[in-house]
């Protein structure tokens, strides 16, 4: 199976940024940590971070041509608005898997809603790393 995982901003700062909700494992450890699940299920998984929408949206539309399997994406905060990613993730039409590091629905009012819950098959959240682990099972079920 060939998984692509996007992550979106600020991931890039897991360790540093607000540690009481995100940890101080960093986003390296979050790498290796995702990785550790190509040798458990032979698969190909690549792992993406951008800050900027316009370029997680180009890689979603770069899925459909790579021919991926399935996508796992972190939005960060462009879960709460981001229609384009929204259409995107439509558009492509690939198995999406949501996933959080912390519980988006006991966070701050306007987290509580993501606008791409319903085109995603599953959404995984409130388990740091091990929201992407229950993700990557989840797809190899």
């Amino acid at each position: 199976m060939r998984i692509l995982v996007i992550n979106g901003p600020n991931l890039n700062m897991l360790g540093i940024r607000e540690k009481e909700i995100y940890g101080t494992e960093t986003y390296d450890d979050l790498v290796k940590y995702i990785l550790r699940y190509q040798e458990i299920y032979n698969s190909q998984i690549e792992i993406f971070q951008y800050n900027g929408e316009g370029q997680i949206i180009d890689k979603i539309q770069e899925a459909y041509f790579m021919k991926v399997d399935a996508i796992i994406i972190n939005p960060g905060a462009y879960t709460h608005y981001s229609y384009a990613i929204r259409d995107a993730l439509l558009a492509v039409n690939i198995r999406t898997i949501e996933v959080h590091l912390s519980d988006i629905s006991k966070r701050d009012e306007f987290r509580k809603h993501s606008v791409i819950t319903d085109v995603c098959e599953k959404s995984f959240f409130g388990k740091k790393f091990h929201s992407y682990g229950e993700a990557i099972d989840y797809l190899h079920q």
